[in-house]
Formats: C-alpha cells, structure tokens, sequence
C-alpha cells in the first residue's frame, strides 16, 4: 500500500478551498473577525504569501497524517513493519480480502469527521479558553477543521 501523494495534495488543498468560503464576509468571515478581535486593516497587513504558504504545508501535513486515521488498511500494513514484502502469507490474504474495504468517500468522510470532532475542537478550544476567547470564536473555527478534515478524509479514502 503507497501513499497517495496526489490525493493528500488534493485534499490540502481543499483547506484552502474550504478556508476562502468558511472565511467569507457573507457566511463567517465577519463573525470571525469580531471574534478574534481582527479588523480589515490587520488582515490587510499580513505577508498573504507567507501566510498562504504555511497554510498549505500545515494542510499537506494534516492530510498526510489522516490517510492512516482514515483507511484501515494501514492498521494491517503497521503489523507488518510498513513493508509488505516481509508479511506472511496469511497477510497477503488478507490484504487480497480486505484491500478495498470501507474505502470509500463517505467512510473517509465519516472518519475525518470524527478526527475534527475529537481532534480539532478539543485543540481550539483549549487554547481559546486560555486565550479567553469566545464560544463563538471556538464554534467558527473548529467548525472549519471539523468540515475541512471531513472533506479531507473523503478524499483521501475515496481516491483510490
């Protein structure tokens, strides 16, 4: 089993995509930036490469390490060592049984749904507390990565 490069680029990203409509004036943009205490002249302000770019490395980070969060195979393929080539015979029967199960999009979508719920807003909202921050603030942005890692997931277990 190799990694899907392709479909981990994809899904970073859909970050990105998911980011420009969440963050939007007309959906949550503006509720964010009261939230986070921004105003349009500190947006405005920041270095929107550097920022883009780190956005998307930390996206292709996140989706790097879902892909064995949301395909099963890779718990069987762990047993092995990561090499296939040194399983038994009884692993390849498995593999040649099992390969394909629950590899689809909503089974990825499932999981990273479940990875941004127990994941993400566990996370941000940690911080936020400490960072004294709203519960508005919490519920915008960990409903980002919640609807982010749940496209995410699907693409990276439905692309096969």
């Amino acid at each position: 089993m190799e990694m899907n490069f392709l479909a981990i680029l994809v899904a970073a990203i859909s970050a990105l995509v998911v980011g420009f409509i969440w963050y939007n004036p007309k959906v949550f943009g503006n509720a964010w930036m009261q939230a986070a205490g921004m105003t349009e002249e500190q947006i405005k302000g920041g270095n929107m490469a550097k920022i883009f770019g780190l956005a998307l490395l930390f996206a292709f980070m996140l989706a790097f390490i879902l892909q064995p969060i949301v395909i099963h195979q890779y718990g069987a393929l762990s047993l092995v060592g990561g090499d296939p080539t040194k399983g038994l015979p009884s692993y390849t029967a498995f593999m040649a049984d099992y390969g394909d199960v629950f590899r689809s999009f909503k089974h990825g979508a499932l999981h990273g749904f479940i990875s941004g719920l127990f994941i993400a807003l566990p996370i941000i909202g940690t911080n936020a507390l400490f960072e004294r921050k709203s519960a508005k603030y919490i519920f915008i942005n960990s409903g980002y990565w919640i609807v982010t890692l749940t496209v995410m997931g699907a693409i990276i277990c439905g692309w096969k």
